[in-house]
């Protein structure tokens, strides 16, 4: 199976050193389990800010049906919201993973979907993603390219409603097995980077840089 990122992926370890690793000025729990055939997943998280006092958890459980390349996935957190999850891989195509994402909110009624999809090989991944929005659904795209460590990547997003372009990203980066590189322009006005090493077993060392240009 090919290793190269989705777009929204590219310069992750970097960011996990921050996200995963350091939570500053709150408290963080993450529990993860599963059952012995590996067909069930269940995992937890919360956290709670130290200065406000403000906390927050989520619930989510995963079950597999590995002979037919289904998963389904349930998701609760503290704001009363429940997603749903279907998403069927590598059975169509290897390398292609179709999903059906939804999301209600009981307390206002309100409800929301969407369609992916998402195809890997071994030098490129590309994927879709359409809001179920009989209104005028907002369709994004994305494809990274990946060639003997380098991997250059980009992001769109079009509102049909408007008839106009909403999102409008390029990523160009480098990836070894203990190095990773990461640059990204968001529509031309916001510029980040990143750099991850890691040097044994256990010490990850990271950089995030962002700056917004005018």
């Amino acid at each position: 199976m090919c290793n190269t990122p989705t777009y929204c992926d590219l310069g992750k370890a970097a960011k996990d050193v921050f996200n995963k690793g350091y939570g500053f000025g709150m408290v963080k729990i993450d529990l993860r389990t599963k059952s012995c055939s590996g067909v069930m997943e269940f995992s937890t998280s919360g956290h709670a800010y130290t200065d406000t006092g403000k906390a927050s958890g989520n619930l989510e459980t995963k079950y597999k049906i590995c002979n037919y390349g289904l998963t389904f996935t349930q998701k609760w957190n503290t704001d009363n919201t429940l997603g749903t999850e279907i998403s069927w891989e590598n059975k169509l195509a290897e390398g292609l993973k179709l999903t059906l994402d939804t999301i209600f909110v009981p307390n206002t009624g309100k409800k929301s979907g969407k369609l992916k999809a998402s195809y890997k090989r071994d030098c490129f991944s590309l994927g879709s993603n359409v809001d179920i929005d009989f209104s005028g659904p907002t369709i994004y795209g994305w494809a990274v390219l990946a060639f003997e460590g380098w991997l250059a990547g980009y992001q769109m997003s079009f509102d049909t409603a408007k008839s106009k372009l909403s999102q409008n990203n390029f990523a160009l980066g480098y990836k070894a097995a203990d190095f990773q590189l990461h640059t990204h322009v968001n529509d031309g006005t916001e510029f980040g980077g990143s750099i991850y090493q890691k040097v044994n077993e256990k010490i990850e060392t990271s950089i995030n840089l962002a700056w917004t240009a005018g």
